[in-house]
């Protein structure tokens, strides 16, 4: 016989978004009833996946148990969401069991959607075909980068949205870094294969990104949409402006297409175009549905999805969350913050920092740190600082650096 339970607060979601949020409410209102509904038993710190591929760190650092990680006083569901009622305040789970809420948080990540990439699924880990998307594949990364001695190693990153839109070609940078330390790399021809129509979205970092793209030898295209692979005969298929181009290779980092969890792209929460949570790009409150608020890679909000964004939207929920709990509007605003640590060599790292419509937002003064240029402290954030303060600060309620700003 299906169950049913009522909490204050359900929170869709044990990802980053999700815990960081019900971690801020607790912060603010410890008794607060938080019910938090995740399926899986394992959390990951996936920003460190880039580091794994380039062989920076072990895999299991960026893993750890999600009884770990989650607020004592919430309670876990370890279930996975079916669909959303909304009108009647109610989720129901994949068991046949539901939860009714007085607002609800929707944070479920978005899902990597590797089924649109003909033969991808089947070629992954084998035969030069690679992802840091996936855990269980960035060591392979580092098993390919150590071993390719000659050849063509190609790089993909598939049409937006994406989350780390900068992982892509992070990849590919600490992979020539790592060729051209041991005296390889002229004998690997690298291609980057984007298909997008500029290298990255935001402008100001554009060149110091080209320096490293001439420094490696990078052959940049653009407008390269990867369709099919075929992992036994290495090969590789993209749509080009000028028709389909198959290609030969020896090394293949492959980033899918990404997309919203199907159970919130077919519910009435969704936006019609994009499937995401439909949400107000400031206050991240639902345009429909007051007491449902939305963050992380499933919002629809027109920023980077990052785990920065994140951080940095999960205490504006809190905030705004309680007010309409409390039978007011929601007062904190949300900037389009989004960070991402460009790694363009083992040691340096342009750290680009940018908000909606591409405003830079750095986090610290130009003398410290230009985010435009790389630097060695940039590097020292990204491989010693923001892991902590990720798995202590940010999955704990603390809100350093980004407490949030309530319109006047």
């Amino acid at each position: 016989m299906a169950r049913s339970s009522t909490h204050d607060i359900v929170i869709i979601g044990g990802g980053a978004g999700g815990i960081a949020t019900a971690a801020s409410l607790l912060k603010r209102r410890p008794l607060l009833d938080i019910a938090i509904v995740e399926p899986q038993t394992e959390h990951y710190y996936q920003p460190g996946w880039t580091m794994v591929g380039g062989g920076v760190f072990d895999a299991p650092v960026t893993c750890r148990p999600m009884a770990s990680v989650m607020p004592e006083r919430a309670h876990w569901i370890r279930r996975a969401a079916a669909s959303f009622q909304p009108e009647a305040n109610r989720v129901t789970l994949d068991d046949g069991s539901t939860i009714e809420y007085k607002l609800l948080v929707v944070a479920p990540g978005i899902r990597l959607a590797w089924e649109q990439i003909k033969g991808l699924e089947e070629a992954l880990g084998r035969n030069g075909v690679t992802s840091n998307y996936r855990y269980d594949l960035a060591p392979y990364t580092w098993e390919l980068v150590r071993n390719l001695k000659s050849g063509r190693a190609i790089f993909s990153q598939p049409p937006m949205p994406i989350k780390c839109a900068g992982a892509p070609q992070k990849a590919m940078y600490l992979s020539c870094d790592a060729w051209a330390e041991r005296g390889v790399l002229d004998a690997i021809d690298v291609e980057f294969r984007n298909a997008g129509g500029v290298l990255f979205g935001v402008e100001a970092y554009v060149p110091a990104l080209m320096d490293y793209v001439a420094r490696y030898g990078i052959d940049l295209k653009l407008q390269q949409k990867l369709v099919a692979v075929d992992g036994e005969a290495k090969t590789a298929t993209f749509e080009t402006i000028e028709g389909a181009e198959t290609v030969s290779f020896d090394m293949l980092h492959a980033v899918p297409p990404q997309v919203a969890p199907d159970f919130l792209a077919r519910s009435s929460l969704a936006q019609a175009d994009s499937g995401f949570v439909e949400v107000d790009k400031h206050t991240l409150q639902h345009l429909r549905f007051a007491n449902v608020f939305g963050l992380g890679d499933a919002a629809s909000t027109p920023n980077a999805k990052t785990a920065a964004a994140a951080r940095k939207q999960a205490p504006i929920v809190a905030v705004n969350a309680l007010a309409v709990l409390d039978g007011r509007k929601p007062s904190a605003l949300y900037d389009g913050y989004g960070s991402c640590p460009l790694t363009v060599e083992r040691g340096r790292i342009v750290l680009a920092e940018f908000g909606y419509d591409g405003k830079l937002l750095p986090s610290f003064p130009r003398w410290l740190i230009d985010g435009t240029k790389p630097h060695r402290l940039s590097w020292l954030l990204k491989s010693e600082a923001l892991p902590w303060i990720y798995w202590n600060g940010m999955l704990k309620g603390h809100e350093w650096l980004v407490k949030p700003k309530e319109a006047a």
